[in-house]
């Protein structure tokens, strides 16, 4: 069984396990992975002591860590402890809702139930392989891969990857492993032999005493050698540990994050500079951290705003030429107020934005629109007419500043009721080269045909991008260079990522003479905690802003969002109003408590619901809510004992079933009942006497075995009770009792006329046996007997023999069917 080995595989993935504490912002994850690789480890226990296949151990893992995960968080749905269809989808929905969840959040995630899921089942199949292959197949070093791949995951998703003590945590856990693994090699070979020189041989006649011999024959020290394997793997983990501390450039902070300043070969985040290298940071593997902040929002809060592109050229968008004057620094004047923003009420919202020291060359501001305040030291100043916040010489990069800004909350009806344009946002927002095809204003027109207000082309032109038009979501897609680039996904590949989308829309509202321009910064990022968010550079983002007098600029969303999309790209509700064809009342608020409101056509479109925050309930049942205040929680050891139990006393199961099984249907038949005819040996039927005696006599044999004595199967059953009653002393009851058995069991293999003792005298002549083989083993055979009995080994590796041989069989008489072709 290798129970050490078993216990030092669960301990070193437990303290593997620990390198992905940064994941999380609490500690009731590990408790829940504690419980998964108990399980996993009872059943590689299990399929040890029943000596089956590699294949099989494995399975058995799994199985283990199927009913741990069933039992913790879809045990409602099962039955006692098995899975059923309704648990199975329900810990698929949950494992969903963990997926998504885990998308939606930056780390340190908090510990939902999805996410804990989703870590225990993860944890558990490391176990799985780690108990495969260095407990099962004897390949301890291999082992250390599944347990490296842990440490891979907080590595590749924070900055500050995973601190030395765990990291030295998880190490001593693999070298435990490891020597333990050592020492059951070495033992296996025995003890160890010990010689003596030739000289050393003493004269003919003189013995030398035992002390003698054991002074003269060398000794191995063992204690030296675990000492120096000791102290060489102590110094290897410290090497491994201080080295990459020590060396320039591996750690960016300095030695365990103390002094440094990022320099040398230090990453760096580079924030996106117009249409150049927003799709560098889109497809950045490391997925650096960009800024953090807080906001009071009560809702998702809005985009973080970097440069607004008011200039289309033909084939690319940028801003006009910023004219800066020193009259524009922010200390000395106030942001002046947003275009446009008269008719609808707003609400002030304050953000007090972290960007990290890692940042470069950030000399705009990321700030929500419309910024009304921002305190922040430095030379940073505005730009009047677009609001964004600059600097000649700052960098944003290590900067903490609070931004106040306006927040205009427009109904679909108030959009839909804008009045004309002013003559500047015109001349200026709704200008098109001349060079732009034909093809895509022809598009543009009957995309929105039908359309009777500005906000309902609007309207149309985004759900065309997102829902109708066919297009797909690919960053691998080449940044558009030429204005044939751009007829070429509006006609032809619809296939882009954010900055297609926004160009596009942006250029077909001109089109249709609706002042637009293109943003570009970062989506709202991810929440971590109630009011504090995370944005990292898979949040860069571009997207369209039209112009509604009474309003101002307002966001538009024709990006695809979720996972295939945007990932934390959302629409604005506003943006996905009832629109009609034009001849009734457009620009309806949707109702806010429906979840859906009607097409042109009647069909429904989803409504957005605040984004980028989990429903702490997603994924549980009814009532299955969980205090998530407490570290420590007993559930997860409680379900883990239980199924290791479960596992353990599977073969204590197995004997009382085939023990049962051995009886059933030994009574004899009613008066007046046909004959039944007699069983060939070893398949007893009711009522046959030498179905009972062979069942009495198998049932012996078992005992036997799992009490540890020597069976021979050679011997007849008079020389087996001979050998059994000299062997344990029997008293004349057990002696009688022997007897009987042995005297049933040869009649009835070699006679006409078999016993006829009747199945309750043999059954109870089986009990007595196995009393007095009971009485004459020690304590610990005894228990076992009881809760591990050899004989349900045997049985096992006997059905699947014999399922092999049947196997081998049937192909054998299939490979002798002959085969014949026929030509047509």
């Amino acid at each position: 069984m290798r129970t050490r080995m078993t216990i030092m595989a669960a301990v070193a993935t437990l303290t593997g396990s620990v390198g992905l504490y940064p994941l999380f912002e609490k500690g009731s994850w590990f408790w829940a992975s504690v419980g998964a690789v108990l399980a996993v480890s009872g059943g590689g226990l299990l399929a040890r002591r029943l000596r089956l296949p590699a294949v099989v151990n494995l399975v058995f893992g799994l199985a283990g860590l199927l009913l741990y995960l069933n039992l913790m968080y879809a045990g409602r749905d099962s039955w006692l402890l098995i899975p059923t269809p309704e648990s199975l989808r329900h810990l698929a929905d949950l494992a969903n809702g963990g997926w998504q969840s885990a998308n939606r959040y930056a780390a340190p995630v908090p510990v939902l139930p999805g996410i804990e899921l989703m870590t225990a089942a993860g944890v558990g199949l490391v176990a799985v392989l780690v108990d495969l292959l260095a407990v099962r197949l004897r390949r301890t070093a291999p082992a250390g891969l599944p347990l490296l791949a842990m440490y891979s995951v907080p590595a590749a998703v924070r900055d500050d990857g995973v601190s030395w003590l765990a990291f030295g945590i998880g190490a001593l856990g693999f070298l435990g492993l490891l020597m333990t693994d050592a020492r059951d090699q070495v033992g296996g070979w025995g003890r160890a032999v010990t010689g003596r020189r030739q000289s050393e041989v003493p004269l003919a006649g003189a013995e030398p005493d035992r002390d003698e011999r054991d002074r003269q024959a060398p000794q191995l020290d063992a204690a030296a050698l675990a000492a120096s394997g000791r102290r060489i793997a102590v110094g290897a983990i410290a090497v491994a540990v201080l080295v990459p501390a020590a060396v320039p450039g591996l750690q960016p902070r300095g030695m365990f994050g103390i002094g440094g300043d990022g320099g040398g070969a230090t990453q760096t985040v580079t924030t996106p500079d117009p249409l150049v290298s927003l799709k560098r940071e889109l497809t950045r593997l490391d997925d650096s951290i960009v800024l953090t902040y807080e906001s009071n929002d009560t809702q998702a809060p809005d985009y973080l705003r970097l440069y607004a592109l008011d200039k289309f050229e033909g084939d690319r968008w940028t801003y006009t030429d910023l004219d800066s004057q020193p009259k524009d620094r922010l200390d000395e004047r106030d942001i002046p107020p947003p275009p446009g923003l008269s008719a609808v009420s707003s609400r002030e919202v304050m953000t007090k934005i972290h960007v990290r020291p890692e940042v470069r060359n950030m000399t705009f501001l990321p700030v929500p629109y419309a910024p009304s305040k921002v305190s922040i030291g430095g030379d940073w100043r505005v730009d009047e007419r677009s609001l964004m916040i600059y600097s000649l010489r700052d960098s944003a990069g290590g900067r903490d500043f609070t931004v106040r800004s306006r927040r205009a909350e427009p109904t679909t009806g108030q959009l839909a009721a804008a009045g004309n344009y002013p003559a500047e946002i015109v001349s200026r927002y709704t200008e098109v080269p001349k060079n732009v095809p034909t093809e895509v204003r022809q598009l543009a027109q009957d995309v929105t045909a039908g359309s009777a207000t500005a906000l309902s082309q609007a309207v149309r032109l985004q759900r065309w991008f997102t829902l109708s038009g066919g297009f797909t979501y690919d960053l691998s897609a080449p940044a558009p260079k030429h204005g044939s680039d751009l007829v070429d996904f509006l006609l032809r590949s619809k296939r882009g990522y954010c900055e297609q989308y926004a160009a596009s829309m942006a250029l077909m509202a001109r089109i249709l003479g609706i002042p637009s321009r293109v943003a570009m910064g970062y989506t709202s990022g991810s929440e971590v905690r109630p009011g504090e968010w995370v944005v990292r550079s898979r949040d860069a983002h571009a997207w369209p802003e039209l112009y509604f007098e009474g309003t101002g600029w307002v966001r538009f969303e024709p990006t695809p969002s979720g996972a295939g999309g945007q990932g934390t790209a959302d629409a604005p509700r506003y943006s996905l109003p009832a629109v009609t064809d034009g001849d009734g009342e457009e620009g309806e608020t949707a109702p806010e408590q429906d979840d859906s409101t009607p097409t042109d056509d009647g069909a429904p479109t989803a409504q957005p619901s605040a984004p980028h925050r989990n429903d702490l309930d997603t994924g549980r049942g009814d009532g299955a809510g969980q205090d998530e205040g407490h570290e420590f929680s007993l559930t997860p050891w409680l379900a883990g004992g239980t199924l290791v139990l479960l596992l353990v006393a599977a073969p204590m199961a197995l004997r009382e079933l085939t023990r049962r099984r051995r009886w059933a249907g030994l009574a004899p038949p009613p008066p007046g009942a046909p004959p039944r005819p007699r069983a060939p040996s070893g398949s007893p039927r009711g009522g046959d006497p030498a179905g009972a005696a062979h069942a009495a006599w198998r049932e012996m044999r078992a005992d036997a075995l799992d009490h540890g004595l020597e069976w021979r199967s050679s011997d007849s059953p008079r020389a087996t009770a001979r050998r059994l009653e000299a062997t344990l002393k029997l008293d004349a009851e057990g002696a009688l009792a022997l007897g009987r058995i042995a005297r049933a069991e040869e009649l009835a293999r070699y006679s006409l006329s078999p016993s006829t003792e009747p199945p309750e005298r043999l059954r109870a002549d089986v009990r007595t046996v196995r009393e007095a083989f009971a009485a004459s083993v020690g304590p610990g055979t005894r228990w076992r007997a009881r809760l591990l009995p050899p004989s349900t080994v045997e049985q096992t590796r006997t059905t699947f023999q014999a399922a092999g041989n049947r196997a081998l069989d049937v192909r054998t008489r299939l490979n002798r069917i002959p085969t014949r072709f026929t030509r047509h």
